[in-house]
């Protein structure tokens, strides 16, 4: 079984890499939407896969780390696309939440990337 909680951030960014001409080359900001996603047996006696405050516990420094600041001054995000903020997320809540899936990163409501650790 599979659940997910969704979560925002809003942050700034420029995508250093890319032609100066390009639109994302400019600095720029987002309200992302992030879904963490948990897999694993339905708990027989609880009823669930992972209490939810579990989630929302794991987000809270993710959260801290990254809303509203510039993505390009966090160590591991110098290039701040929404691929390498799903892997920079991956990495920090794999250690402390069982059973992580998927991350999926939204920078624009039709635009984003699900990661899921390979």
């Amino acid at each position: 079984m599979d659940i997910f909680n969704v979560f925002y951030l809003e942050a700034s960014r420029r995508l250093p890499r890319l032609p100066a001409e390009h639109p994302c080359s400019r600095l720029h900001g987002h309200s992302f939407r992030v879904e963490v996603w948990v897999s694993g047996p339905l708990d027989p006696e609880l009823g669930w896969v992972c209490d939810f405050a579990d989630l929302q516990a794991a987000w809270r420094p993710i959260h801290a780390a990254l809303d509203h600041c510039y993505l390009n001054d966090i160590a591991g995000l110098e290039n701040p696309t929404s691929e390498h903020l799903a892997i920079w997320i991956w990495d920090r809540l794999k250690p402390i939440l069982p059973g992580l899936a998927k991350v999926g990163v939204m920078e624009t409501h039709a635009s984003g990337c699900r990661y899921s650790g390979v």
